[in-house]
């Protein structure tokens, strides 16, 4: 039905995000990345809801789905593949393959190419009219105009116009007999319409005055005008089919470079415009746009992305809008608009930043649009919250004359309270939606939990208790231990509903210094807190002695005794960690008072063993009481998992 021109091939270099794209965010516009390095043309075939891209470039027809995801890719014997073109039932595509001089025809509920039709030289373009597929081609001095019947033998017919410099771009309306074709590369462009009722085109009218540097062009649905993208004037163009006078302007910005036309009329219009915005939406016969599109930079390289030259097309029941673009990287997606033609509305919503819960507020906001909406218009109310995070439907909200709308509500709960105003939109204008979060006051709930700061000995098995004070609907509270050390997570060790008297207990083997914290998450109206207790864990220490001939008891204590000529041992052991030592204390006895002589660090072994050796001559040491003891200090010891812990003195002396 129409042509696109194609564009200069570039390398896909840079992937782009998904971002919807315009200027007033409709419900559902998406954006999918296309494997293609140019854009020859673009038809939407709604009968099985996948659009037809070519690549002329990389030689291939890129299918896809309404979404932009890519469903196939056909590329054989394609290469220079531009126009296509979908037959009245959306069963058949044509497509123009220029380096093969042919057209080829792809079955469309299998995306398969069934055969193909030997033309004239590089085939451009390809239009339906007059119950025959037209086709411009040609090289550089020798355009022309050719058809295939597509009844019969599917005779091929060349040379029916040999005035184009080159391949003209064709379009015509569906079902009609009049034929527009448009010059490439000339300035002024040339534009001609034609009579093929009778098989062979008869000119109607021809004109120099579509501007220059020809992009886009197409033919309304009811045959009578043919609306032209040119790089210059600087807005696009109408013409009448039948003299190719003037016919009135749709308003847009410098270099317009595609078109397409619904069925219903409406008009949609893109830019090569990089400080503007790049798509405009008209109804028929009105020169202002209804809605626009700016599109953002999503490549990161200069400039926002751009509209392809051709890259627009629709979906045959006009609900949505199809944009090729490009980024300065050279990447090409396909974007999909909803609902385009109606124009854009905009909500706001205004909730106040706090308020207390079971207390009236107010909600006020606006409903905008560039034409009027129609008296009565509501908007819906959903209110989201602790108690209903599936959403309450409010009643609805009449909007006022100048746009402005208000309603009272009293949430029922408290914490984060979300009202969502929605506008679904009627025949001439588009949905939008808005939302803004109140932080409603919850009270605050009594929690505790026993045993804070108490230190207890090495593998003690201790109960914790939470308790828990009154609450709305939840009653779960859960117990967390976090024993010190890296090498241990923190630990949900207890969850589950408190008993009658609000108490939920967990027993725990204390081995480490450990924070132990309980949860209650919060209800509609208790907020959610927490509580710690940090509790000590010694270590367990034991040391045993060897070397000694005999024991003996004095002076109330047991009497480690050895010979003047033996070292004694002190075989110390304790939990491991790493780089953990013990602190090996020794003492002297003396006129009644027991003195420190040196304090020492000796590393555990993996094992958890540590021994000492009390060496040197022992002779002066006959007749003294010494004691020693083995120390596990926090911080020093070199760690800081257990509480500080200090061992049993082991008494000791010297005889001949």
């Amino acid at each position: 039905m129409r042509m696109r021109t194609v564009t200069a091939a570039t390398t896909l270099a840079v992937l782009f995000s998904s971002a919807a794209l315009a200027a007033t965010p409709a419900y559902a516009d998406t954006s999918g990345l296309l494997p293609v390095k140019s854009l020859g043309d673009i038809v939407v075939d709604g009968a099985h809801q996948q659009v037809f891209l070519s690549d002329p470039s990389n030689g291939k027809i890129v299918v896809t789905d309404y979404s932009g995801n890519v469903l196939k890719q056909l590329t054989t014997n394609l290469s220079g593949v531009d126009g296509l073109e979908l037959s009245a039932d959306s069963g058949t595509l044509y497509a123009a393959v220029q380096d093969m001089d042919a057209i080829a025809v792809i079955d469309t509920a299998t995306d398969t190419e069934t055969t193909r039709y030997p033309v004239g030289d590089k085939p451009l373009s390809v239009a339906l009219a007059g119950g025959k597929l037209w086709f411009g081609y040609g090289g550089a001095a020798s355009g022309n105009l050719g058809s295939v019947d597509l009844t019969g033998d599917h005779t091929v017919t060349l040379g029916q116009d040999n005035s184009w410099y080159q391949a003209p771009l064709l379009d015509a309306a569906p079902g009609s007999d009049v034929l527009v074709a448009g010059a490439v590369g000339q300035s002024p462009v040339e534009l001609a319409s034609y009579d093929v009722s009778s098989g062979t085109p008869s000119k109607l009218a021809s004109t120099r005055d579509a501007g220059s540097n020809l992009g886009d062009l197409q033919v309304t649905p009811d045959g009578k005008d043919v609306v032209v993208a040119s790089g210059a004037p600087y807005y696009h163009q109408i013409f009448k089919t039948s003299d190719l006078s003037e016919d009135g302007k749709y308003t847009s910005v410098n270099y317009p470079n595609s078109v397409a036309i619904a069925p219903d009329g409406t008009v949609a219009g893109g830019s090569d415009a990089s400080y503007n915005a790049d798509i405009y939406i008209f109804h028929p016969g009105s020169s202002e746009a209804v809605r626009s599109y700016d599109l953002p930079n999503t490549g990161g390289g200069s400039g926002s992305d751009l509209v392809a030259t051709g890259g627009l097309a629709w979906a045959p029941d006009a609900s949505r809008l199809f944009a090729v673009t490009s980024n300065s990287q050279g990447a090409y997606s396909l974007r999909e608009y909803d609902a385009p033609g109606k124009t854009a509305t905009a909500l706001t919503v205004n909730a106040p930043a706090t308020a207390t819960r079971a207390k009236q507020l107010t909600v006020t906001g606006t409903l905008s649009s560039a034409t009027a909406l129609p008296a009565g218009t509501q908007v819906t109310v959903v209110r989201t919250d602790l108690e209903t995070p599936g959403g309450k439907t409010l009643p609805a909200v009449t909007v006022a004359a100048d746009g402005s709308y208000s309603f009272k509500d009293t949430p029922p709960a408290g914490g984060k309270v979300t009202y969502q105003v929605s506008y679904a939109g009627d025949a001439d204008h588009g949905p939008s939606t808005a939302k803004d979060t109140v932080d409603v006051s919850r009270a605050k709930p009594t929690l505790t939990l026993n045993n804070n700061g108490k230190v207890y000995t090495y593998g003690k098995d201790v109960k914790f208790t939470a308790h828990l004070g009154t609450t709305y609907k939840n009653r779960t509270v859960e117990i967390w231990a976090d024993p010190f050390g890296s090498d241990k997570p923190n630990k949900r060790v207890k969850s589950g509903k408190v008993d009658s008297h609000g108490n939920l207990s967990v027993v725990l083997d204390l081995k480490r210094d450990t924070k132990v914290t309980a949860k209650f998450t919060g209800d509609a109206r208790w907020q959610p807190r927490s509580v710690s207790s940090s509790v000590g864990a010694k270590v367990s220490i034991s040391m045993s002695v060897s070397r000694q001939y005999k024991t003996k008891s004095a002076w109330g204590q047991k009497y480690y005794v050895f010979h003047k000529t033996k070292n004694p041992l002190f075989t110390t052991k304790m939990p491991y960690y790493t780089g953990r030592a013990q602190r090996f204390d020794f003492q002297v006895y003396y006129q009644g008072t027991w003195y420190s002589d040196t304090s020492q660090y000796f590393g555990l072994a993996s094992s958890g063993l540590s021994q000492v050796e009390f060496t040197g001559s022992h002779k002066d040491d006959v007749g003294w009481r010494f004691r020693v003891r083995s120390d596990y200090i926090n911080g020093s010891s070199g760690d800081t998992v257990n509480s500080t812990t200090y061992g049993a003195w082991k008494y000791f002396t010297f005889t001949n």
